[in-house]
C-alpha cells in the first residue's frame, strides 16, 4: 500500500470565501461497519504517554473514537462555536495516544479512542527530530553530557488560519457529504474524510481546532479571494425542458469535478507514501504516512488514515508541511542555528577536511 485510494468519494462543486475554498467530498453509500464520533476534552493542552517513558505536550480539544462493532455511532453534538477568538483558560489533561474503549463490565469493545492528527505528527517528528542515524562521536559526547534538548514544532489552529471559521459557518452541507478538501489561496491545506454522513455532521465544526501548518496560515492571510465556481450552460437550441437543463448543468458539475481531480487535488492522491500500520481493528486497518520528501516538491502532506480490507479510505485527515527547501544559503544557516546544530555541522567539515 502506497497510494491513499479515495474509491467511492466524489467531489462536489467548491464553495468560495475570500481566499478558503472547501471542496465537499460526497459518497453514494457510507462504509459499512465504522463509524466515528469524538470525545469532547475542552480546549487546552494535554501531556501523551507514549510508553517507555516517553511523553510529549500539545494542544489537543478532543478525541476521536472509531466503532467497528456494527451497533452505530453514538456521537453526541459538537459543542464548540466557530468562531475567531481562543478559549480563555488552557487547562492540562493526560491522554494516551491509542485506548482500547471498555464497556462498564471491564471487557474490551470494539472501539478505539486516538487522537486525531498527533498519529501522524508523531510519526514525522520522531523521524525528523531525533539524532543522527549514523554514529556521531562529538554529538553522543553532547547528548551524554547535557541530554537531548527539547524539539518543538510550531502550528496554527484553524481559528487563525484567516477565512476558515467563517467559511465553515455559513456553507452548507451536502446531502450524503463525508468529507471535505480545504484550500487555502487554492492551495491544498488540509483533507478530512468520515465513513458516515452523521459523522461528518457532527464533526464539521472540529475542523476549526484542527492544526495548521505556517505556510497555510500565510497563504490565507496573505492571498487574495479565489474564483468561485460558476456553471456555464449555452443554450444551442437543445434546451427545451427542465429536465435538458438539469442535465446540462450536472454536466457543467462533472467536468469542474474532474478538472479539480486532475489538477489540484492530483499531488495529494497521486504521491506515494510510506504507510505505517498502527492499529488493526476487524477488516479495518489505522494507519500513518509520510511523503517522499524529495527535494524540489513544494507540496507535501503527512495523515493517518483508516481503510478497509481492500484499501480504500474511510477515514483520513491531513497535515500540510511547510516548504524548508529552497531558501537562502543565510536563511539556511540561520534555521541551522537556531536549531543548535552549527557546532556539529563545523565538527563534521573539519572532519571531512581532515580525511
Amino acid at each position: 500500500m502506497n497510494k491513499l485510494d479515495m474509491t467511492g468519494l466524489t467531489t462536489m462543486p467548491a464553495q468560495v470565501w475570500g481566499g478558503i475554498r472547501l471542496v465537499p467530498l460526497v459518497r453514494e453509500q457510507p462504509v459499512d461497519g465504522l463509524r466515528l464520533c469524538h470525545e469532547i476534552y475542552g480546549a487546552g493542552y494535554g501531556e501523551v504517554d507514549l510508553g517507555s517513558r516517553a511523553h510529549y505536550l500539545s494542544y489537543i480539544p478532543h478525541g476521536f473514537v472509531a466503532d467497528w462493532s456494527g451497533d452505530g455511532g453514538q456521537s453526541a453534538a459538537y459543542g464548540t462555536q466557530l468562531g475567531d477568538q481562543p478559549p480563555a483558560c488552557v487547562p492540562v489533561r493526560r491522554h494516551h495516544r491509542l485506548a482500547k474503549r471498555r464497556s462498564t463490565k471491564g471487557v474490551a469493545e470494539n472501539r478505539l479512542r486516538f487522537l486525531p492528527l498527533h498519529l501522524a505528527l508523531e510519526g514525522y517528528l520522531a523521524l525528523h527530530f531525533g539524532g543522527p542515524s549514523i554514529v556521531w562521536d562529538e554529538w553522543s559526547q553532547q547528548a551524554v553530557r547535557q541530554g537531548l534538548s527539547p524539539r518543538a514544532e510550531d502550528a496554527y489552529a484553524g481559528w487563525q488560519v484567516r477565512g476558515l471559521g467563517e467559511a465553515l459557518r455559513i456553507f452548507e452541507i451536502h446531502p450524503g457529504q463525508c468529507g471535505v478538501l480545504v484550500y487555502a489561496a487554492d492551495s491544498l491545506a488540509a483533507a478530512f474524510v468520515v465513513p458516515h454522513p452523521a459523522d461528518y455532521r457532527a464533526l464539521h465544526p472540529s475542523l476549526i481546532e484542527d492544526l495548521y501548518g505556517e505556510l497555510v496560515h500565510q497563504y490565507a492571510f496573505f492571498g487574495g479571494p479565489v474564483p468561485d465556481f460558476a456553471a456555464r450552460v449555452r443554450d444551442g437550441g437543445h434546451l427545451k425542458t427542465l429536465a435538458d437543463l438539469r442535465a446540462a448543468a450536472r454536466a457543467q458539475e462533472r467536468a469542474w469535478a474532474e478538472n479539480h481531480d486532475t489538477l489540484l487535488a492530483a499531488r495529494l492522491l497521486d504521491a506515494s507514501y510510506s504507510f505505517e500500520r498502527v492499529y488493526a481493528m476487524s477488516s479495518f486497518s489505522l494507519w500513518r504516512f509520510l511523503p517522499p520528501f524529495r527535494r524540489g516538491e513544494s507540496e507535501q502532506h503527512i495523515g493517518e488514515a483508516i481503510t478497509d480490507h481492500k484499501g480504500r479510505v474511510a477515514y483520513l485527515k491531513t497535515f500540510r508541511l511547510s516548504e524548508a527547501l529552497g531558501t537562502s544559503y543565510a536563511d539556511l544557516v540561520r534555521r541551522i542555528r537556531s536549531a543548535g546544530f552549527e557546532s556539529l555541522l563545523k565538527q563534521g567539515v573539519e572532519r571531512m577536511a581532515r580525511d
